[in-house]
Order: C-alpha cells, then structure tokens, then sequence
C-alpha cells in the first residue's frame, strides 16, 4: 500500500458510481429514507461530503482537524449524525456540488502528499493510501444504503479488495473498540473475489481462520449486513470472535443491522 495511486484512482471511480444514483434524483428520491435509521439519501451524501472535508482538513491542515476531533471527542455518539444534518440541510443541488468539490480537492490533496506521510485521525494516523482505503470503504458501504432506498442493485467490483484490506488491517482496532484485548497471533482471511479468485491476507498456517465471499465480509465489517445472514465462516474461537465485532470504520461500535426477517 505504499503507492497510494491505484487506490486515489478506486476511490474517484467508486465516488463517481455513486454520484451517478444521485446526480438525475428528484427531490422526493432525495428524502427517502435509508436503511440508516434516520437517514435520507441526502443524508448519506452529506455524511460523505462532511468526512471528505474532514479528511481534507487532516492531510492539509493538522491543527484544524486536531480541533474537529476534540469536538467529536467532547460528543462521539452524536457528532457523525450532526455533521451529517448540517449538510444535508442545503439543497440536493448545492449538496450534490459541495460533495463534488470536497472530493476533487481530497484527491488532489492526497496524489500530492509527500511519500511516507501520515495524518492524524478519529482513530490510528494513516498514510495517503490508508486515507484513500478509508474514503473507498465508506464511499462504497454508504453508496449501497443509497442504491438500496433508490430501488438500485449495486453489483460488486474488484475495488472491494481495498475495503477487505481495510476490514483485515482493523481487526485489532475493533477489539479496543470494545475493550477487549486483540488476539496474540495473526488471523488466516481467505475470501472469494467478485471474479472467483481468491484473496488471501495472514500465514497459511494460522489457526484462526476466516472464509468466505469477499462481498459478504464487505458487508460485515461496515457493518451493512448482520452476520446471520452472511456466508462467511469462523475456525477457532477468537476468528469467531471477531466475526461478531468487526468494523473498518473509525469511532465507536456501530449498531449494525438487524438480521432479515427479525422485525425487532
């Protein structure tokens, strides 16, 4: 991942899939709501214009984002939603612009970082190419609550192989997420790609082993899917674990979704 340009140009052409669900919406299509309790589809573009403009501030200006953080620190449970309101307050025109120029101006920001730099962030300081990962990762798993209130099937792309890294790369992070401690050892994922092959993160030798559709691990580490209803399987008692808590995305633990059919 130390190149950061494959993934700069997954993020613009995953950004770009979704701008086109929105870009012909009328304004009823934009105030449906979303899997998301709460929110519309304008409020899914909102949150992606406000965190695009928060990675922004992290990658070229440090103070300016250091104080954004302390005031998600001082609300962490509500400081997601509130920015999400507050954008999507404006017109679906003017939100449509906004999200657009946020995210050219964070592509260009992030082609032109210095190699081997890092930024601060909600959780661990990452690279140009993490901070890529992460924008792909929420572009896509808030892209699919979209398509999903706009009645549009989203088939998956070889980009998820950016979102399966990250879900790999957070494992640990999930398990402080919830004050626990992360295992000892590595964990084995092997998971079938969109095209059938296999991508394969962690020693052939492990024996924590995760398996399964990389589509299906996709969703459970954003947290778009309850695991019940995913084909993904655990070997050894921490990988299952781990299956219950995983998240890619920085903050606290979300609430996840529901199995299908529970109507709790």
């Amino acid at each position: 991942m130390s190149d950061p340009t494959p993934v700069i140009d997954d993020l613009r052409e995953e950004s770009e899939e979704v701008d086109r669900l929105v870009a012909g919406a009328s304004p009823e299509q934009w105030a449906r709501e979303t899997p998301a309790p709460g929110w519309t589809v304008a409020h899914q573009i909102a949150h992606l214009a406000w965190t695009d403009h928060s990675a922004l501030l992290a990658v070229t200006d440090a103070d300016g984002f250091r104080a954004l953080a302390e005031r998600a620190l001082a609300a962490p449970r509500t400081f997601v939603d509130d920015g999400a309101e507050e954008y999507a307050r404006s017109a679906p025109a003017a939100l449509l612009a906004r999200w657009r120029e946020g995210r050219a101006a964070l592509e260009k920001a992030l082609r032109s970082a210095p190699p081997g730099a890092r930024f601060p962030w909600y959780g661990p300081p990452m690279s140009a190419a993490s901070m890529a990962t992460a924008r792909l990762m929420e572009t896509w798993a808030h892209g699919l609550d979209v398509a999903d209130a706009l009645g549009v099937a989203r088939p998956p792309t070889d980009r998820l192989r950016h979102v399966v890294w990250l879900g790999v790369r957070t494992r640990d992070f999930a398990y402080g997420a919830h004050g626990l401690t992360p295992p000892a050892g590595p964990f084995r994922v092997e998971l079938t790609a969109p095209d059938g092959s296999l991508w394969a993160h962690g020693p052939e030798d492990a024996p924590q082993r995760v398996t399964g559709p990389a589509l299906d691990f996709c969703l459970l580490v954003t947290q778009r899917a309850h695991r019940a209803d995913l084909a993904l399987t655990a070997d050894g008692p921490d990988a299952d674990r781990w299956l219950d808590i995983a998240q890619a995305f920085a903050g606290p633990p979300g609430g996840g979704r529901a199995p299908q059919g529970d109507a709790s």
